[in-house]
């Protein structure tokens, strides 16, 4: 890893770190917040960012395969994981969810 994207990555860890501080933490340090946020609004937008990973990591390997020289193999890897990542964290939500519907519609009445 050059000595540039450290300091980039460090640089995002700073701004993530004084974004954390400055939100308000409630009990236990979970976050507080009057904003309510629809269910539904959220998975779409989890659902969307995880499109949005997977569409920028195959648009970098296409570019890596077509030897773009800006576009290294390990940027091309590491979008890939995220990728990976993202798309694994979401369908384990997914099987969440309709476990929790089958154990709902299967409750006596």
């Amino acid at each position: 890893m050059s000595d540039m994207n450290v300091q980039q990555l460090l640089a995002q860890m700073r701004v993530m770190e004084s974004q954390a501080k400055a939100q308000p933490m409630g009990v236990g340090g979970l976050e507080t917040s009057t904003q309510k946020v629809d269910f539904s609004t959220a998975l779409q937008n989890s659902i969307d960012a995880v499109n949005e990973t997977s569409q920028h990591a195959s648009k970098l390997a296409a570019a890596f395969e077509k030897g773009d020289p800006n576009v290294s193999m390990a940027q091309m890897m590491i979008a890939m994981e995220k990728s990976s990542v993202s798309f694994q964290a979401m369908t384990q939500v997914r099987n969440r969810l309709l476990s929790a519907y089958q154990d709902i519609m299967n409750m006596p009445v």
